[in-house]
């Protein structure tokens, strides 16, 4: 399964644990496919530097640098109209067009208030792995 993480996802997993964590696990045995951009994948490297700031004994640069190498990366599709009222989460859904991914994993209200746009799933981390990983 090719899923979308937004930016909360991911550095929760890397920061905190729980649900979030659980899915970058999944990712690394194989379980899904995480798919990325070049601006998404910046946005995680800039809010990384931020954490890693703030909490000095997690660096997130490894598994960064494991998502550039085995994610997908994939080239923003063109929204013809808004989807978020954020108008920075519109790179979320460039990324589902883009690379054809049905699943956005998010906790970003925004994001969640759009789910269903486009045939594109958006589910908390807590769903998802309940949902999609549980079953495997």
């Amino acid at each position: 399964m090719r899923i979308l993480l937004d930016t909360n996802v991911v550095m929760s997993g890397i920061f905190f644990g729980g649900a979030p964590r659980q899915i970058l696990v999944a990712w690394r045995r194989g379980k899904v496919q995480i798919v990325y951009t070049g601006e998404i994948f910046q946005e995680y490297r800039r809010v990384g530097e931020v954490l890693k700031e703030r909490y000095p004994g997690v660096d997130p640069g490894p598994l960064l640098d494991l998502i550039q190498r085995d994610g997908e990366r994939v080239e923003p599709g063109v929204l013809t109209s808004s989807v978020t009222t954020d108008p920075d989460d519109e790179k979320f859904f460039e990324a589902a067009v883009g690379g054809e991914v049905s699943t956005i994993v998010s906790g970003d209200k925004h994001v969640l208030a759009a789910a269903g746009w486009g045939g594109v799933a958006v589910q908390k981390p807590a769903d998802f792995v309940r949902d999609a990983l549980e079953l495997e």
